[in-house]
């Protein structure tokens, strides 16, 4: 095959490269895509808002909380603890001392009771606050102590006991009285409160 054969090979091959591209280009300027100023599809992720999010429950005042409180039920609720503590006035100390007279009685003060160092070198009394605090979370409100009790969780059942245990005494503590209720939360709804010093009519 001479030179000649060849030119025309290669001529044949560059045209049709030539062809392709042309053809390719001209697609291109037919049908070219503008650019989206913004997604066609948009995916909506859920935002938790600080209106929607649950608003962790208010604690309950001690007074609140004793003010329906049945020592009868406590006493039930205490029968629990009868394999390590006494009730009775004038019983003995067990694994844990007796809790007669507990409530206002100097924290880690029977005479003659082995208490752990968390309940001999905390200092203080016994008041129904510490008290309440102590049946919640044994461990976590004196850490260090011995009593292997989880604790009462449940306010109500917290609050038999403790009215229980203020009981077991020749002078009862008097309950503390229940907190006053917001003014603003009474009000109906649909209704404002009055301003301070707005006079209302009866």
């Amino acid at each position: 095959m001479d030179s000649f054969e060849w030119n025309k090979i290669f001529g044949a091959l560059l045209g049709s490269i030539l062809v392709v591209l042309v053809i390719r280009e001209a697609g291109n300027i037919l049908y070219h895509a503008p650019e989206l100023e913004e997604d066609a599809f948009k995916i909506a992720v859920a935002e938790a808002s600080a209106e929607g999010a649950a608003e962790a429950p208010q604690a309950v005042d001690l007074g609140t909380m004793l003010a329906g409180a049945d020592p009868a039920r406590g006493e039930r609720v205490a029968a629990q603890c009868i394999s390590c503590h006494s009730f009775e006035k004038g019983g003995p100390d067990k694994q844990g001392p007796h809790l007669w007279g507990v409530v206002g009685r100097a924290v880690g003060g029977v005479e003659g009771f082995t208490y752990s160092a968390a309940l001999k070198n905390h200092g203080g009394t016994w008041t129904l606050e510490l008290l309440s605090e102590y049946l919640k979370d044994p461990r976590g409100s004196i850490p260090g102590n011995n009593m292997a009790f989880g604790g009462l969780k449940r306010d109500n059942q917290r609050a038999d006991v403790l009215a229980y245990l203020n009981s077991l005494s020749d002078s009862p503590a008097p309950l503390p009285a229940p907190a006053a209720s917001d003014p603003a939360e009474t009000v109906p709804a649909g209704e404002s409160a009055a301003p301070a010093g707005a006079e209302t009519t009866p």
